[in-house]
């Protein structure tokens, strides 16, 4: 029977046995299960059954024939590594023999990879770079890797940029886990780019929030959507310079709709979170995930009451129950391990977050409504975001705080936060009586922009 075991057994019995166990079994399945059970190899071990496994009809063979060989780490597979990187019809198994040729560290091995940075699949050229980066220093190396900063392929551009043209920052000596004092806990009416721009680099460590929408009844009128895109941009550009590195913005939106101007024309729907993403992603944000906030139909607007009546085709207006959540990161060369160990180990475990948390992109939660302000955000929504991208002791930043629900939650789940909200009303509304309990326990600053000013002194 076929077993770990038995192929342990003979792989230590001496050359030739796990050979001739590959005659007895010609089925993709069982040769799979060999090739993957092989483990470490001994150095003197007989790898000459492993060339006619290249050619199999199966590429899992082919790839595990490919990984076993690298293993050897022997010169002599060079040429066959090199022709399987060249000629093999799948991917995966010409990236192993790529990864495999830049596991050995040769000189000969060199010569293979820059040859293969020519390759028309990216992926394969990504393995090749990551072979070649670790003789970084190399002048022949660096110039064939930097000449790639122009390639067609965005992955590729990507790499040599953060390897050899990405700036490196000056910091202020702020440690990454920490904010500054003037920010905590303070509420500012004005302009919100007006006081981003008194920021200093990398401040706060999440931005969550809802843009006003375009056109909408109780926000200000722009000009044009355009202008309203751009209004948007410049918000989120300072953003992401205030944003600490490796961090996150979650922007809460949909697509609306503006009335028609009489029945002679149709309304028209503004994809928002598409239309304003391209700008997030040329500015430096990352994008992470969407995630889809569903809500009861019930609550939402009655669009398909025409339809029902007389279900002709082309009238079709489905009822909008969904808003979307678009994650971004600000883009860094550093993995997210990176940002969680600077945090200590009492912070993580306190931070960690409950059982109940949602597995899925499709988080079902109630609308909530209000008097003053007609879009707030629902405590659980903003519950959600806080802890799933933020530690205790982080700095949470809302640009358009409304009636201060992010402000409340980030409080209540041990963080800072930092609001901006140019709507007098709504500021008025977050200092007065009925919801100043949502800054209790706390000092709480509500600041005009010139006050502002002064504790930045």
């Amino acid at each position: 029977m076929l077993t770990k075991e038995y192929i342990k057994e003979l792989k230590g019995r001496g050359n030739g046995d796990i050979g001739q166990l590959i005659n007895k079994y010609q089925d993709s399945a069982s040769l799979t299960f060999i090739l993957e059970n092989l483990g470490q190899l001994p150095k003197d071990f007989d790898g000459s059954f492993l060339q006619n496994l290249l050619l199999h009809k199966n590429s899992n063979v082919r790839l595990w024939a490919v990984k076993t060989i690298g293993k050897l780490v022997k010169e002599d597979y060079l040429p066959v590594l090199k022709n399987i990187a060249t000629i093999d019809d799948d991917t995966n198994v010409r990236r192993e023999a790529v990864s495999s040729i830049g596991r050995m560290r040769t000189k000969n091995g060199q010569g293979i990879l820059i040859e293969i940075l020519q390759d028309n699949d990216p992926k394969v050229v990504c393995q090749a770079i990551r072979g070649l980066l670790v003789f970084k220093g190399d002048s022949k190396i660096d110039d064939c890797l930097k000449s790639l900063v122009n390639h067609e392929n965005e992955m590729v551009r990507t790499v040599i940029y953060k390897e050899y043209f990405a700036e490196q920052k000056n910091r202020d000596g702020q440690p990454h886990t920490e904010s500054y004092d003037y920010l905590k806990n303070v509420v500012v009416n004005a302009d919100t780019i007006e006081v981003m721009k008194l920021l200093k680099d990398e401040s706060i460590h999440l931005t969550f929030t809802s843009p006003p929408y375009y056109n909408a009844r109780d926000y200000s009128i722009y000009p044009s959507y355009k202008a309203y895109l751009e209004f948007l941009a410049d918000v989120f550009r300072e953003v992401h310079r205030i944003t600490k590195e490796g961090r996150f913005l979650i922007v809460n939106t949909s697509p609306i709709i503006i009335p028609r101007i009489s029945r002679a024309h149709s309304s028209k729907r503004y994809p928002i979170p598409f239309d304003i993403h391209p700008y997030l992603m040329e500015m430096g944000w990352e994008f992470i995930d969407d995630i889809v906030w569903m809500k009861p139909e019930a609550s939402v607007k009655n669009r398909i009451g025409g339809f029902q009546q007389h279900r002709k085709p082309l009238g079709y207006k489905p009822n909008s129950v969904t808003e979307y959540l678009m994650v971004y990161r600000k883009s860094t060369d550093k993995l997210l391990d990176w940002n969680i160990r600077q945090y200590d180990w009492q912070t993580v475990q306190d931070s960690k977050v409950p059982e109940g948390y949602e597995t899925t992109n499709v988080w079902k939660i109630d609308p909530c409504f209000d008097k003053v302000h007609s879009a707030v955000f629902p405590v659980e929504l903003c519950k959600r975001v806080i802890q799933y991208y933020s530690y205790k002791g982080d700095l949470v930043f809302d640009p358009f705080a409304g009636s201060g629900t992010v402000g409340k939650t980030a409080k209540k789940l041990g963080r800072y936060f930092f609001l901006t909200e140019k709507d007098k009303t709504y500021f008025d509304y977050m200092k007065s009586k009925k919801s100043k309990e949502m800054f209790d326990t706390i000092e709480t600053k509500f600041l005009t922009l010139d006050e502002f000013k002064e504790t930045i002194k």
